[in-house]
């Protein structure tokens, strides 16, 4: 008897080696990693479409998912849209018009300054464990990193994607990869995560490549230059009258 008992004490961190780890605990380690209470951050954007490429540079102030504020460094014909996020709500100032345009309802789906990336992308900056329920479904490898395989399935009807596969590193605890799906099971967007750094304590990919699934062209980049988190923003930033 109690030789069966040593065997089984002696086998027993073996069994808990081959299976999957706890998911919310994979998650959690994720946002603690990709979330932060505030960010400042530079960064480039590269468009590669159908008709050619586009640079764009910008600045973004955010805090939390609640308030975020973008304003366009260049090129010059985009120089100086700004875009701010309240809540729910969001504006763009374009100076060409000199006009500020409240993005809303269908007009969310549509492509930001014509990359892959929609509004709907920019805005949904919540925590992963407010929006989707995971299970680890498995190992595999990204880059040669080993990795954890998630399927995420949301919450609520209102998410903007009903199902997710992302690709976590399992010794950074970041994704390097992600897979975004319809209600119905079509893939509609992927996105490569790379140039992951060190920064503040933690780890943080600083390179995303979207490819909008259902569009012609070879992707956008998004290129984090420099970033700060938990920095202090004046609360003038997140002002409508800021736009002009």
């Amino acid at each position: 008897m109690m030789k069966t008992i040593l065997t089984a004490l002696a086998l027993m961190p073996v069994m808990l080696f081959g299976q999957n780890p706890d998911a919310r605990q994979i998650i959690d380690q994720i946002d603690r990693n990709m979330a932060s209470n505030t960010r400042v951050f530079t960064a480039t954007m590269v468009v590669h479409a159908a008709r050619g490429e586009r640079v764009m540079e910008m600045k973004v102030w955010s805090e939390g998912n609640k308030r975020s504020f973008t304003e366009y460094l260049s090129p010059a014909r985009d120089k100086g849209t700004k875009m701010l996020k309240l809540q729910d709500q969001l504006w763009m100032f374009s100076p060409s018009s000199d006009r500020i345009i409240q993005i809303s309802g269908h007009m969310l789906r549509q492509s930001v300054m014509g990359s892959d990336l929609s509004y709907e992308d920019m805005m949904d900056d919540r925590k992963l464990t407010d929006v989707y329920n995971a299970v680890v479904i498995g190992p595999d490898q990204v880059d040669g990193r080993d990795c954890w395989v998630l399927e995420l399935k949301a919450k609520e009807a209102d998410a903007a994607y009903q199902l997710l596969k992302m690709w976590i590193d399992r010794e950074r605890n970041v994704p390097l990869k992600e897979e975004r799906y319809a209600k119905g099971g079509k893939l509609l967007k992927q996105t490569t995560l790379s140039e992951v750094k060190k920064i503040q304590g933690r780890w943080f990919p600083t390179k995303v490549v979207y490819k909008d699934m259902l569009k012609v062209g070879d992707g956008t980049e998004f290129i984090i230059n420099d970033i700060q988190f938990d920095a202090q923003i004046p609360e003038g930033v997140f002002n409508k009258a800021g736009l002009r």
